[in-house]
């Protein structure tokens, strides 16, 4: 993966770059979200995220047999616009941390935290520009600009879905999958369908991958929602039981809420203002009582196994489609 990673890298580096020493500061506070430097700008090697998105997007398009190279600026965009929803996501929430780090908002405001989160959004349209220099026809470019815009609304409808839960206690998993197809599901499942659209024309095939997108997307979620509560801090970059602090519906908490026996005791914790930590280990023994851990991981496992046979659909073999076999495996493995 290094080699991808690596031209991703390189590429993202030359478009944050500020055009005016006047707003050196500005761009200094996207390098800074992206890993790159401290708060002081000075340069530092720290946890700059996964990448799985633009990782997808450029394996997609090799393994439809394109040019993953030529891929890059769609993969770039879509790396910034997840970090702008990042940075928005922080504030909204109002989370301190940002993978082990003050989030951008907590060091320079809030103001200048939505303000950053709109540049790179901006800086993420912009990026697409660059298709057409690597040789993208005028209709490729078009699609992919098209796809991308109503992916960027899906995932602010997830988000709205989101925290529109905060103040319920009668979320439902159809509800919730709709939420998660939105904030989580609509930019891994954009990530492949344009790396796909970039590497063939053969709608078939687009198809296939973007249902590859959204399946592990959804995997990918409910995973995250597990280690939102019983992940290691050293691993996720956040205190334990950060969702519980929160009342955050993710997926154990609804199947918590939900259940007839132990829901009502859940619901009479989750009206207080703010729970302690005595309220914290309560919501864990509920959460264990109604096995939602196990249940979670298994519609995790489940939405993997559909990802999987997405795969399966292009009838392709080769060493990109490998490594895509070898990501979608390992969206789940992180609880284990």
């Amino acid at each position: 993966m290094d080699l991808y990673l690596t031209a991703l890298e390189t590429e993202l580096r030359a478009l944050v770059v500020s055009p005016d020493p006047a707003y050196d500061a500005y761009y200094g506070m996207f390098k800074y979200h992206l890993g790159w430097t401290d708060t002081n700008f000075i340069p530092t090697k720290t946890d700059t995220g996964k990448r799985i998105r633009p990782l997808l997007c450029l394996l997609v398009c090799e393994a439809a047999c394109g040019e993953w190279h030529h891929a890059l600026p769609i993969a770039s965009a879509i790396e910034l616009v997840h970090n702008f929803s990042l940075i928005h996501d922080d504030i909204e929430d109002c989370s301190d941390e940002r993978r082990g780090r003050a989030a951008v908002w907590k060091v320079w405001g809030l103001a200048q935290g939505l303000n950053a989160g709109d540049g790179m959004f901006m800086l993420a349209r912009l990026t697409l520009d660059q298709m057409s220099r690597r040789g993208m026809s005028t209709d490729k470019c078009a699609q992919v600009n098209l796809e991308f815009d109503a992916t960027t609304l899906k995932l602010c409808h997830g988000q709205f879905l989101d925290l529109n839960f905060e103040s319920r206690l009668d979320v439902t998993i159809d509800e919730y999958l709709k939420m998660i197809r939105g904030k989580t599901g609509a930019l891994l499942s954009a990530s492949a369908k344009l790396g796909a659209i970039a590497g063939t024309d053969d709608s078939k095939l687009i198809d296939a991958f973007a249902r590859f997108g959204e399946n592990i997307g959804l995997a990918f979620q409910m995973t995250d929602d597990i280690l939102g509560i019983w992940g290691d801090p050293a691993i996720t970059g956040k205190s334990a039981a950060t969702d519980i602090l929160s009342k955050k519906k993710a997926l154990p908490a609804i199947i918590a809420l939900r259940h007839p026996q132990h829901g009502a005791a859940l619901r009479d914790i989750y009206t207080q203002p703010t729970l302690s930590s005595t309220d914290v280990k309560h919501v864990l023994e509920i959460l264990d009582a109604v096995n939602a851990r196990e249940q979670t991981q298994q519609r995790a496992h489940e939405y993997q196994a559909t990802a999987l046979a997405a795969l399966d659909a292009t009838g392709l073999d080769n060493p990109a489609m490998h490594r895509l076999r070898e990501i979608a495996e390992s969206m789940t493995r992180r609880v284990r």
